[in-house]
């Protein structure tokens, strides 16, 4: 039997769900955001791929469990070509004003592995209920902050069998109180995260693999919560890191998260706008989470629950162009990347709540980063390496990179994308479906290699592009 706070929690949340879809039908749907993160060459790249890894949380060299011979796997498996690869705070800064150079040196030859075979790399400083200090008595149940910045003022953390009500318990509320200030006891700890990730960027600044840095997972406000919370100290905090970042790095992308609570179920966001200081056109994304509330509450998609997460997928996906219109500040919509969401495959509808998602975002224009590179019933293999069901579901053909992108869509056997300004493109093909040359209209065929399921195009202007097997 569930949790009574879950059916409390469950309760609210439905109708603010309800009764924000209802306001979102009634306005305008905002336009599908035609902004993308750049490689080094300035083509617009289409993120596809995985987190990597939830194991980093809990590691003492903060590393994910994965080896090079598994991305190999993946590479050829799924065609991925980008990853959101977890760090923290508490490795990066593992004492007081003690930058950890050998810990970078490890996130370092990581994306080496990844530069070898071609993808980028967004580095997400990971938070789970604070810290793993959050909860001496319990270890394993928070990540991210370091000890030394843990301050709960003995207040109790007890764990239950939800572990998002974690971050209800006094002991959770009072560190992220004291680290966005609002005790005003410890004004210094968002200084030193910010100078922590001004460290990252110092590192990876010249490094053409890494593109972007998501600034803190899945943000959390303590007593502050929604407004005051997001257009408060979060965009404080992110203004400030951006700050910090572009002393050393003028070209990486800033990304940006709303807060979880309430966004990831299809609740507004009041986030603030940032300045980016940079020379040149701003260089901020938005990379929001998606985890309807049914479905973080156990239910899979179908029977009751699967209207009301269609209907939560639909405003969320209008919450989230509103934000990103924001954070473009009078520019149209920042790029967006859909930086998690996954489920147990397993579970009821799975395969359809996956293509739902991947569909959703194609229309609007997100890349995609699944929950997670991790072995299990969440993820693309077992344990001993064998696949499993999401890789058929998420190996699919898509833009991997072009010059002037405006919207793609991709089906299993044919894949169509617009462009505005002429030039080069580049797409991924699985080879189950795109076997021998593939038949392409509106581009010329530059080179393709079918081990590798990369076709590239030269692409005239103002072209729609259409490759079928």
């Amino acid at each position: 039997m569930r949790n009574p706070s879950r059916w409390i929690l469950a309760g609210a949340l439905t109708l603010v769900m309800v009764g924000g879809a209802v306001a979102a039908a009634a306005r305008v749907a905002p336009q599908a955001t035609t902004e993308f993160i750049t490689d080094a060459s300035g083509r617009d790249l289409v993120p596809n791929g995985f987190n990597t890894a939830s194991s980093a949380k809990s590691t003492p060299d903060g590393m994910p469990l994965f080896t090079e011979e598994q991305l190999d796997a993946e590479h050829a498996d799924v065609g991925t070509n980008f990853v959101r690869f977890l760090i923290s705070w508490r490795s990066v800064e593992p004492e007081k004003g003690e930058i950890n150079q050998a810990y970078l040196d490890d996130v370092e030859d990581r994306v080496g592995w990844y530069a070898e075979r071609g993808y980028h790399v967004m580095l997400d400083m990971h938070q789970d209920l604070w810290g793993s200090a959050i909860s001496p008595d319990h270890p394993g149940w928070g990540n991210g902050a370091p000890a030394w910045a843990t301050y709960t003022d003995d207040l109790p953390v007890v764990p239950g069998d939800m572990w998002e009500l974690v971050y209800l318990e006094p002991g959770t509320i009072r560190a992220f109180d004291h680290f966005w200030n609002t005790t005003g006891e410890h004004p210094e700890l968002m200084e030193h995260y910010a100078s922590a990730w001004k460290a990252v960027a110092e590192r990876f600044a010249d490094n053409e693999t890494v593109v972007a840095y998501d600034l803190m997972n899945e943000p959390y406000g303590g007593t502050l919560q929604g407004v005051a919370f997001e257009s408060g100290p979060l965009t404080e905090l992110y203004q400030r890191t951006t700050n910090a970042i572009r002393e050393v790095d003028q070209d990486s992308w800033v990304c940006v998260e709303p807060q979880a609570f309430g966004f990831n179920w299809g609740v507004p966001s009041a986030l603030g706008a940032i300045d980016d200081p940079r020379e040149g056109d701003a260089r901020i994304a938005y990379c929001p989470h998606l985890y309807p509330l049914p479905m973080d509450l156990g239910d899979g998609f179908s029977g009751g629950s699967k209207d009301l997460i269609k209907a939560t997928v639909e405003q969320w996906d209008h919450n989230v162009m509103r934000a990103a219109e924001v954070l473009g500040q009078g520019n149209g919509p920042v790029p967006i990347i859909l930086g998690e969401f996954g489920l147990d495959t397993t579970r009821d509808g799975a395969e359809e709540y996956v293509k739902l998602v991947y569909d959703t975002a194609d229309a609007s224009g997100m890349g995609v980063t699944y929950w997670s590179r991790d072995d299990g019933s969440w993820g693309p293999y077992e344990t001993d390496g064998t696949k499993r069901n999401l890789i058929d579901w998420v190996h699919r053909p898509y833009v991997r990179a072009a010059e002037g992108l405006q919207s793609w869509q991709s089906d299993a056997d044919k894949l169509t994308f617009t462009v505005s300004g002429g030039g080069s493109a580049e797409v991924y093909l699985p080879s189950n479906t795109f076997q021998g040359e593939p038949q392409v209209d509106g581009a010329e065929v530059s080179s393709w290699d079918a081990d590798s399921g990369i076709l590239t195009l030269a692409v005239p202007a103002d072209a729609t592009v259409t490759i079928t097997p």
